[in-house]
This record gives C-alpha cells, structure tokens and sequence, in this order.
C-alpha cells in the first residue's frame, strides 16, 4: 500500500520533495523505494522540533503511524475536522502526503507529545477549498482542558510565520466549536467571515504579520 502511495507522488520534483524527510520516516522502506538516491533522505532539521513549556512538536514520520491511526480513527477526536474519522488506510495516505508536504513547502503537521506521550496533532497545510494555508489541531479528550492546544496551536502558527515566512495563516472553526474558538482567539487570530459547510455554520479566522505586529 505505501508503494502506491509514493508512486503517487514520484511526479514530484525529487529533490524538493525529499529535501528535509524526517528521520524516523526511514522506517518506511516502501516509500523510501521509490527513490533511487538515498542521500535524498536528510535527516529534518532542529528547527523544526519546536519546544514549549509542557510540550514537544516534531513533525510526523513513519514512527507515528500507530498513534496516527487510532487517534485520527476516533470519532470523539476527529468526527468535527475537515476530512471526518480517518481509516487506517487514509491515515497511512495523509501520512505520505504530510511528509512530502514538508519538504515541499517548509511546513506541515506536528505530533503533540507531553512528558513523551502522544496527545495530539497541529500544523499548517493548505486547504482543500483554496481559502489558504490553515492551522489544524486537535487532541485527545484526556489532554484537553488544560491549555495544551493552546499552547501548541501557538507555537504552530508562530513557526508558520516567523520561520516559514508565511504572511497570512487561516483557520476555520464550526460557530458551535467554542473550545476551538477560545483557542484562536486566544492566539491571536481574529474573525474574518463566515461561510456554510455541510450545513454547519464555519468562521474562518486569519492571522497576518501585519496583525501580529499590532497585537506584541
């Protein structure tokens, strides 16, 4: 299955697509097949480990498979995020695509571990509906509660910015989702409109260095 998934993207330009592969990624032989030079396959840079007070962000890799899939799977985590419940399948698919999307663009999606344990996920992909590149979180119910997707959302959407060069960063919420609403405003990012997805009513947030500069 993962050799399909890399053929996928083999019509990527190589070298960008493999410039930064994280480490752990190696443990997928069958992507890592589907390029014939191996020096391709640096390890990722450090600065891509973010750091907080209670949490370490590294960007996901093949390592993370396992934890990927149960909790993408979970209805009480991922049933409210663009896409739905993942199977085990589709995860293994977003995982490829997530790592590609790395090297490809300087950004991507996170793991969110706390004391060494998986909580959750956040980062920076571009959505499917051409509104922009978005911030995404989410975490296991246990670990909600205690300013962790705060905390972690923060440190994503500051690296987007600062370090991706990024200059707008959206992010889209259900107007039901009060726990997600905190979290962005909370970090910063301010209502911009509204608009209708699958009859729910979604605010989409921005987040611009213009703003940033205001709020410090």
């Amino acid at each position: 299955m993962y050799e399909r998934v890399a053929a996928q993207y083999e019509k990527h330009d190589r070298v960008r697509a493999s410039a930064e592969w994280p480490a752990d990624f190696r443990q997928l032989d069958t992507i890592e097949s589907g390029y014939r030079d191996r020096s391709q396959l640096r390890v990722m840079s450090p600065v891509r480990i973010l750091r907080t007070g209670r949490l370490v962000l590294t960007p996901v890799g093949g390592g993370d498979l396992a934890d990927l899939q149960a909790f993408k799977f979970d209805p009480l985590v991922f049933a409210v995020m663009l896409g739905g419940v993942r199977n085990a399948a589709q995860t293994a698919e977003d995982l490829a695509r997530d790592v590609v999307n790395w090297g490809q663009y300087g950004f991507g999606m996170w793991t969110i571990r706390e004391a060494g344990r998986f909580v959750g996920i956040t980062g920076l992909e571009h959505r499917p509906d051409g509104r922009g590149v978005a911030l995404r979180f989410a975490l296991w119910p246990e670990a909600q509660g205690r300013g962790l997707a705060r905390e972690a959302a923060f440190a994503a959407l500051r690296f987007g910015h600062d370090q991706a060069g990024l200059e707008l960063i959206v992010a889209v919420a259900r107007e039901s989702n009060f726990g997600s609403r905190m979290v962005l405003g909370g970090i910063g990012m301010r209502e911009a409109t509204t608009f209708e997805q699958r009859g729910y009513i979604m605010i989409l947030y921005e987040s611009t260095q213009a703003i940033r500069e205001i709020s410090s």
